[in-house]
């Protein structure tokens, strides 16, 4: 699907997926779709919200870019001079063809309830209307709000003896999506005041999951990317990557039939099964498909990695931190958060120098250390796959806490510095690292060889370390030294890693500046 519908100075129009908030529950939670915008291009940081659809709700939404356009499409909202229309299924048979819901909308426990009107509840105002048409044996109806509150439609539609398809929450059927659907939007355009219309119908037979990957995801720059999330997709212990034109599945034990049957569903030149484990895991097998290769070429944000499949635990790109290495390239972290341009930047655990070839492609003159010789030369080869010539940025190999001292001897400063340090190492210069216990001493001693306003970059995976005690891990140390932050922004995973209850966070990210 796509996800712009229209976008000029003044307004942006999105078809929202299913499962997707529009704005962030939380300030560690993943980013909702209003943060998803503003803070992954420079023409967006001034969006404001203006209307919300419900998490599992699809359809259009209307943000404003200025100033003016959103005093304009908040009075239209507020004067309920915006035409809104949305379409749903039921599996239940109306007992009208038009009917009219009117009622006020108590807040009971985590839903709401439909009450007679009464003098100092504000009402609730629905209009229904069985089209006639069908989805399978289910009834499509359009309702149009003639207000706007919280739940209003599915309330309405609930206590009209017609609940929507999949929502189980107001008594509908399940389903695997909740089928309501933003179809239409019809406003003043705010700098012209001409009658503007937006309608876009819904697909309640797609795979909503899928869905929301083809609407953040430009298959023309990017081909590697997570495609099941475990239990947040619906599948707890499976997870899939999308790497080119083959998958990676990864479960803890031999793949169920229900598993093997919906990865081969998702359609690939090759399928490899790889086994999750504590430690050292195997290298992927293959599994299905073309005969096994020993290295893909994918491509993400329009630039080339080399993954291999013989390596041991990691292919050599960690797919979570794609939208981590955008901001590097694009040198935007966020609203009023940018990088300079032709950055020195230190990646101190560069592994195969994914972000170095993004720092790199941005313009950025690049150190890499990391404790191994071969994945140095597997970032080297990243470098040239994107006509990169490596002889002009630094590959160093050794102990990143011993390459800090020898750096800050030599008096070397950076503008950017990028910690994504393994969640365990063990090396003869420094010993034993743990991120849970040891990410304060490694902030602490990248700070020396970060410019006063230079932007440090910090990351882990760790599972026993809670975000908000990583941050205050990093921004501790920062502060005991005598720095402060300026800027900082918190990058949650992307939202082809959904965070659910049932699957928590593991990237933790954080970008500050540091007098």
């Amino acid at each position: 699907m796509d996800l712009i519908v229209f976008e000029d100075e003044h307004l942006l129009v999105i078809n929202k997926p299913a499962g997707w908030n529009t704005h962030s529950p939380a300030p560690f939670a993943g980013e909702g779709l209003y943060e998803w915008l503003k803070n992954r291009r420079h023409r967006w940081s001034g969006l404001a919200i203006i209307h919300r659809l419900d998490k599992e709700t699809s359809g259009l939404l209307v943000f404003g870019k200025t100033p003016a356009a959103n005093r304009s499409l908040t009075q239209q909202f507020g004067r309920r001079q915006v035409a809104k229309k949305y379409i749903f299924l039921t599996d239940r048979k109306p007992a009208s063809r038009k009917w009219r819901a009117r009622s006020a909308l108590v807040r009971a426990g985590d839903k709401y309830a439909s009450l007679p009107p009464r003098a100092g509840a504000p009402s609730a105002e629905t209009l229904f209307e069985a089209t006639g048409a069908h989805v399978d044996d289910c009834t499509v109806v359009e309702a149009v709000p003639l207000t706007g509150k919280t739940h209003q439609i599915r309330v309405h539609a609930a206590a009209s003896g017609c609940p929507v398809l999949g929502d189980v929450l107001y008594g509908g059927a399940p389903a695997p999506r909740l089928c309501l659907h933003a179809a239409q939007l019809q406003f003043e355009h705010p700098a012209t005041s001409q009658p503007v219309s937006f309608s876009v119908p819904p697909d309640f037979k797609a795979d909503a999951r899928l869905a929301l990957r083809t609407a953040i995801i430009d298959p023309s720059l990017t081909d590697a990317f997570r495609l099941i999330h475990g239990a947040a997709d619906g599948w707890p212990g499976l997870y899939v990557d999308r790497l080119g034109e083959d998958l990676l599945a990864r479960t803890d034990a031999a793949l169920t039939e229900p598993q093997r049957r919906r990865v081969e569903q998702l359609g690939a030149r090759t399928v490899y099964h790889q086994r999750l484990q504590r430690g050292e895991r195997p290298p992927p097998q293959w599994l299905s498909g073309a005969p096994a290769t020993k290295e893909i070429v994918v491509r993400e944000n329009g630039l080339r990695f080399a993954l291999r499949l013989d390596e041991g635990s990691s292919t050599g790109l960690f797919l979570d931190q794609r939208d981590n290495r955008r901001r590097l390239l694009e040198r935007y972290v966020g609203p009023g958060f940018e990088i300079a341009p032709a950055p020195e930047v230190l990646n101190a655990f560069a592994y195969t120098c994914g972000f170095s070839v993004c720092a790199a492609a941005g313009g950025g003159r690049v150190t890499s250390v990391d404790l191994s010789k071969n994945y140095l030369a597997w970032g080297r080869r990243n470098f040239l796959l994107n006509g990169l010539d490596p002889s002009g940025h630094q590959f160093i190999f050794g102990d990143a806490f011993d390459w800090f001292r020898r750096l800050a001897k030599k008096k070397r400063l950076f503008d950017v510095i990028i910690l994504d340090p393994p969640t365990f190492s063990r090396s003869r210069e420094s010993g034993v690292f743990r991120a849970e216990t040891g990410y304060g001493a490694l902030t602490a001693a990248a700070l020396p060889l970060l410019k006063a306003g230079g932007i440090l970059l910090a990351s882990t995976n760790a599972a026993g370390l809670a975000p908000e005690d990583f941050v205050e891990a990093v921004t501790g140390a920062i502060s005991r030294s005598g720095r402060s932050v300026t800027c900082r922004q918190y990058a949650p995973q992307p939202p082809d890693f959904p965070i659910e209850r049932d699957e928590p966070a593991h990237l933790k990210s954080v970008w500050l500046r540091v007098d």
